[in-house]
């Protein structure tokens, strides 16, 4: 089988090259490709060193597999071309998520859903998939009616130059107009702002989360509302969620149920100041959930808090994941 990733020199590429090593990936080769300043750099996986080339030289290597992570308009332009000749692209943009014609996926959810004829599968946005990780296998039990979200999301989220502002402030040094990311400090500092504002007044992460959330758990009938904000962490997202179902839950069965699913953790005793947080899910695969309460406002909700690692499984594992999949079906 043969590999190939785009976009392999930013966060998420090299994070995939550490999650293909992890999980011994079983490709017999592997191409990497990246922007024109990165061609001939040497990237290493599994003890072997790999030379970034350019796209259309990855194009010429036929690849079975294509994992993309290189912006929007990359994917736009260079996914069709790779389906074409037959590779199948896993996407980590936003290009092809709300595309009627393209699956958007986590495999713990909805890798059933995939056919052979997929050549160009989405990625969900990655605060969207740590939020459906939860939200599923309550939504099977009880029936969702309405979902509050509250983000604190990672300055990882925006990419390397997020995280050069954020270290170079906390180091009392001064950023240029022309390498500030955010409008405002990030230090010491948080920002009700990820992704630009619409008409509307939502942000287009909040519309993505909300949108995404709908088509994964395949119900347009759920309300849900949402408010992103940007946190001076490094480790990952963390998200305060509060879930109104159609009925009265047991809080206990919730508890259970979540305990019981893949690739969740749960880690519910405040007394004990046992609770996710990001520095601890930093470099982990799994979805981390506690605080886990009876919301007392109303009889048929519950609040609890969400974290993960937004390169891992909010990109790269879950792209990995599907790959794995894709494999195994074939």
């Amino acid at each position: 089988m043969v590999l190939g990733i785009v976009g392999v020199t930013g966060m998420v590429g090299r994070v995939m090259l550490s999650v293909l090593e992890k999980y011994k990936f079983p490709f017999k080769k592997m191409y990497v490709s990246a922007s024109q300043k990165s061609l001939g750099k040497r990237l290493f996986c599994i003890n072997q060193a790999y030379k970034v080339i350019s796209i259309t030289h990855l194009l010429s290597k036929k690849p079975n597999i294509v994992l993309f992570s290189s912006g929007s308009e990359i994917s736009k332009k260079w996914a069709p071309e790779f389906a074409k000749i037959g590779s199948t692209v896993i996407d980590n943009s936003s290009a092809w998520r709300m595309d009627p014609n393209k699956k958007l996926i986590v495999p713990e959810i909805n890798s059933y859903f995939l056919e052979k004829k997929d050549k160009i599968i989405a990625n969900p946005n990655c605060s969207t998939i740590q939020l459906v990780m939860i939200l599923y296998p309550l939504h099977v039990k009880y029936h969702i009616k309405r979902v509050i979200i509250s983000t604190y999301q990672s300055v990882t989220g925006t990419g390397k130059k997020a995280l050069n502002q954020l270290n170079k402030e906390k180091n009392n040094k001064m950023v240029s107009h022309i390498h500030q990311i955010y409008p405002y400090p990030i230090y010491q500092n948080i920002l009700p702002h990820c992704d630009d504002f619409t008409k509307n007044g939502y942000s287009i992460e909040e519309i993505k989360l909300i949108k995404e959330t709908k088509k994964i758990m395949n119900d347009e009938n759920i309300l849900i509302t949402a408010t992103s904000v940007r946190v001076p962490v490094i480790g990952g997202h963390s998200e305060s969620v509060n879930i109104t179902f159609n009925q009265n839950p047991d809080i206990h069965c919730i508890r259970e149920i979540l305990s019981k699913t893949k690739g969740v953790i749960v880690q519910d005793n405040p007394s004990k100041n046992i609770y996710p947080m990001p520095l601890y899910a930093h470099g982990k695969d799994e979805i981390f959930v506690g605080r886990i309460r009876k919301d007392f406002s109303h009889p048929n909700s519950i609040n609890l808090w969400i974290v993960a690692d937004n390169l891992r499984k909010g990109a790269a594992t879950n792209a990995i994941q599907i790959a794995e999949y894709i494999l195994k079906k074939n």
